[in-house]
């Protein structure tokens, strides 16, 4: 039976509720949607998993304000039910020298963790994005409901000018650099 992974590309389309950071002329809705979608094409094009999205068309809208929008996020999820539940974001600093790659998940020494972690391996494999490590945040709503390991994956800073060109040109090998990690999770090689 295939492994059911959601994948909640963060933030609303632009001009609603819920959208996300921007940066160096990048919206972050707009990378989160096409990484997701590419990550999702190779789930499902490898017979041993199944991938959803939380936004399947460039225009879908998650809710009617950003609570509602993490709601439906992790309801989705949660009434699939998905075995794991991957969020991807790009972040924001008004310091534009920060940079790099971090994950979040609910709590340390779990899954979440370990998949985070080979998750992590993957994007800076196949990227050159600094690993800034997995942290623990137990106050981020999609890692608190969602009712399976979940990590939230910040692939970058739009506001680093060196993160932004990678966000800008490599979204494909992000997602292959996340899908490496869930393959290596599991022990699976590629096909």
């Amino acid at each position: 039976m295939a492994i059911k992974i959601f994948i909640d590309q963060g933030h609303n389309p632009t001009g609603f509720h819920n959208t996300g950071a921007r940066g160096n002329g990048l919206i972050e809705e707009n990378i989160t949607y096409q990484v997701g979608v590419y990550l999702a094409n190779m789930l499902n094009n490898d017979y041993r998993f199944e991938a959803r999205l939380s936004r399947p068309t460039p225009t879908t809208v998650l809710g009617t304000n950003n609570t509602t929008s993490l709601a439906e996020r992790v309801r989705l999820a949660n009434e699939w039910p998905a075995d794991y539940f991957i969020s991807i974001h790009a972040n924001a600093n008004q310091n534009p020298n920060i940079n790099g790659a971090e994950m979040y998940i609910y709590r340390y020494n779990t899954q979440a963790n370990w998949l985070a972690q080979q998750i992590m391996n993957g994007i800076t494999q196949v990227t050159d994005l600094n690993d800034n490590g997995i942290r623990e945040n137990q106050s981020l709503y999609v890692l608190r409901r969602t009712n399976m390991p979940a990590v939230l994956v910040e692939m970058g800073y739009l506001t680093n000018y060196h993160d932004s060109l990678i966000l800008r040109d490599q979204q494909w090998n992000i997602a292959y650099g996340i899908y490496l990690g869930i393959l290596r999770y599991f022990g699976f090689e590629p096909l």
